[in-house]
């Protein structure tokens, strides 16, 4: 294989897939990566990656966090 960078030995990766659970939008079974991408695609959905968020997943809204039982973050308090 090529190696784009010097010295660095380049290789397939596998990754596990995911464990089996129901799709909060229809709560159809959900058991592998194909299916959730499928699912998501169905709903209009998108993946949810925390290093993305501005707020990289911590909780912000007071009465969101009320209605839910949650507690805001100690930074956005």
């Amino acid at each position: 294989m090529d190696k784009p960078f010097a010295g660095q030995v380049v290789m397939p990766a596998v990754i596990s897939d995911i464990p089996e659970y129901a799709s909060p939008i229809d709560g159809k079974m959900i058991t592998s990566r194909s299916q959730r991408r499928d699912d998501l695609a169905r709903s209009g959905c998108v993946e949810y990656e925390p290093s993305l968020s501005p707020t990289k997943g911590k909780l912000r809204n007071k009465r969101f966090c009320d209605k839910h039982g949650l507690t805001v973050s100690e930074e956005f308090r």
